[in-house]
């Protein structure tokens, strides 16, 4: 394996952690309503009928808790800290639990799993995907441990942000249907929020790609070969 397969690597799973940090926060956010607020939510009675709102009141506070650490990872990840990829792993295999729970107790109470269904599979994925990391020819040429070239952190940064920015803007578009009670969308609750930390985070990744393009134009005009005259 080379060390452009590495890179790529190395980047695909930044980009999978980071949608999967971004789906847990947004899955524990928003299903605060639903645990702390259910009598106003005929839709999520029977947590209440069941005696089971305890439950995703404890899912909500460490689904956002293991969001929050996803985020601490992100950054572990694209700097190239030590045991960067085995705090991922960790974080991957509790957020495959919790989401794990809540898929089955809402199919189970509820009738559906969406969106919880997603937020497993995705943690499922990732997680599945740094486990291959583990392979040790893998791990080698991924190498998460490693202080890597700041042109390279930026790319993956920049990449991670623009696609969670991205997610983030279209949430309604994904999530909004399964978040329809009584005729209003409880994703139009938290729409400024996600405007704005949508955009944030599509300009911060474009800021960080722009630079790198600007950094590689520049080192190339800096060691461009210069064409010497000689006088006769």
């Amino acid at each position: 394996m080379n060390d452009i397969v590495g890179k790529i690597l190395r980047t695909v799973g930044i980009l999978f952690f980071g949608i999967t940090t971004l789906i847990n926060l947004l899955g524990g956010i928003g299903t605060t309503c639903a645990a702390f607020l259910t009598e106003q939510y005929p839709n999520y009675m029977a947590l209440i009928d069941e005696g089971m709102q305890w439950l995703y009141q404890g899912l909500v506070i460490t689904t956002v808790l293991i969001g929050l650490a996803g985020i601490w990872v992100i950054i572990e990840l694209i700097r190239g800290k030590q045991n960067a990829l085995r705090n991922a792993i960790v974080v991957l295999v509790i957020g495959t639990i919790l989401a794990s729970i809540q898929f089955y107790f809402s199919q189970q109470l509820l009738g559906k799993a969406a969106p919880a269904n997603m937020k497993f599979y995705f943690n499922l994925t990732s997680l599945i995907l740094f486990l291959i990391f583990l392979i040790p020819g893998v791990r080698q040429n991924v190498n998460y441990a490693r202080e890597h070239r700041e042109n390279d952190r930026n790319t993956a940064g920049g990449l991670a942000a623009i696609t969670m920015g991205v997610l983030i803007l279209a949430t309604p578009v994904w999530v909004g249907p399964s978040h329809i009670s009584q005729g209003e969308n409880w994703v139009d609750l938290l729409q400024t929020e996600l405007i704005l930390s949508g955009i944030m985070l599509l300009g911060f990744g474009i800021f960080l790609l722009v630079r790198n393009i600007r950094g590689v134009i520049n080192h190339e005009y800096v060691f461009s070969p210069i064409d010497v005259v000689e006088e006769d």
